[in-house]
């Protein structure tokens, strides 16, 4: 049995900020990543910017399994501030730019996502366009 969807279009409000979780990559995970992806990546340098993505993304899709958002349709504008050493804690939020009715059935919602280091930071940001089912 699955869990019902929980976030509908309707339950977003322009504004409002959404905190993703908290993530960190310790330096085998690093070190193991760039050596199959990022070959010649110096470890010294902390996280590569593709590992940075692949920790946002995750950090998204887990916060957003019980939405009902049927499809991503887009992830612009990738901004890629800092490289943060092994071990540092990451934390994702989510601001909510925008919302666009489409029918009756759906909606467009546009957010800014961001990836803060400990010192609060930007490390990471991006936005995002996702279809949500309406009530």
């Amino acid at each position: 049995m699955t869990e019902p969807l929980h976030v509908h279009f309707e339950d977003l409000s322009v504004g409002e900020v959404i905190a993703l979780g908290v993530c960190a990559a310790d330096a085998e995970t690093i070190q193991a990543f760039a050596g199959r992806f990022v070959p010649g990546w110096d470890l010294e340098a902390g996280a590569p910017d593709a590992l940075i993505y692949v920790l946002w993304n995750r950090l998204f899709a887990e916060k957003g399994r019980g939405w009902a958002q049927s499809k991503v349709l887009a992830v612009d504008g990738l901004r890629f501030q800092r490289n943060p050493p092994a071990g540092e804690l990451l934390r994702g939020r989510m601001t909510v730019m925008g919302k666009d009715p489409v029918g009756d059935d759906k909606g467009i919602v546009i957010a800014q996502h961001d990836l803060l280091d400990e010192g609060g930071r930007l490390v990471f940001s991006c936005l995002t366009r996702g279809l949500f089912v309406r009530r």
